[in-house]
């Protein structure tokens, strides 16, 4: 990540109106993995993430002669991926909603014994940390999503309850409240069933051919274990303040942030290198 203070984003935001192609790469290098991790978040699926991040870095570009400085860069963005991702359809789980419920019941009756080898030489600690990480995002779209937006803003990126409320146009107090009631749910959640962050009898070693055979795990393609990791240091520069973290924050600690992947990064350096600037720049 590209990291700028938000008085020099600003300022690559108003040289990027003005035409200049470097400025504009610039500003995109330093919110992209903000925006992946958001959306991957918000979507459940590296896939899904890819696709919304590259339109949500897209509509930035295209609006940012909009940008008045009225709020910090990164609060524009965040609002800008919000109000995407909250009414985007085209993700899987759009498709196919889950519930606690669901996920709950399937963890107590799932059958997991008998099932055959399925990990094709693949080694089974590994497959198990890629479970354990798709399992916990995936466990976020049991929640609605605003809720899911919320907790993601709150619990991931420990963005002001102020600032949050205003990217979700609610109160910082309503925000607040709705934030420690979704927290108790999901952790709630992880201490009843998950035995890796909870006192659950779930264990993912446990559950990967079982995983695999559900179509849920592809030992080929481990999205997780090969994304590079970012540091939890370098997500925390981009917000403008912090609020305390309460205990709960411990059992989040799946929240992980990644690098963008290269396809996503490869496709937006096509699309600047190709695009006439003037779509930007102020009438």
């Amino acid at each position: 990540m590209n990291k700028k203070t938000d008085t020099e984003m600003q300022a690559l935001a108003g040289k990027a109106v003005l035409g200049d192609r470097q400025a504009l790469e610039t500003l995109v290098e330093c919110v992209q993995d903000i925006v992946f991790n958001l959306s991957l978040r918000m979507l459940g699926t590296f896939t899904d993430a890819e696709d919304a991040t590259q339109d949500i870095l897209l509509k930035m570009i295209t609006h940012l002669s909009s940008f008045r400085g009225e709020s910090a860069f990164t609060t524009w963005v965040f609002r800008i991926a919000t109000n995407h991702l909250i009414n985007y359809k085209k993700h899987m789980f759009a498709r196919n909603a889950l519930s606690f419920e669901y996920y709950g019941n399937d963890i107590k009756n799932g059958k997991i014994q008998n099932v055959p080898d399925l990990t094709q030489n693949v080694e089974k600690d590994l497959l198990a940390e890629e479970l354990k990480m798709s399992c916990t995002n995936v466990m976020l779209q049991c929640l609605d999503t605003e809720s899911r937006c919320i907790f993601i803003l709150g619990t991931m990126f420990k963005i002001d309850s102020r600032i949050a409320g205003d990217i979700l146009e609610m109160s910082p107090e309503a925000y607040r409240q709705r934030l420690s009631r979704i927290r108790k749910k999901m952790a709630d959640f992880l201490g009843q069933y998950c035995g890796e962050y909870g006192s659950g009898k779930c264990k993912c070693k446990d559950r990967v051919n079982y995983a695999i055979q559900n179509h849920r795990l592809n030992p080929l393609q481990l999205d997780y274990t090969a994304a590079a990791e970012i540091s939890v240091q370098t997500m925390t520069d981009v917000k403008n303040a912090m609020e305390e973290i309460d205990d709960l924050s411990q059992d989040f600690s799946f929240c992980k942030p990644y690098q963008s992947p290269q396809r996503t990064k490869y496709m937006i350096q096509e699309f600047l290198k190709s695009t006439q600037l003037s779509i930007i720049q102020k009438p």
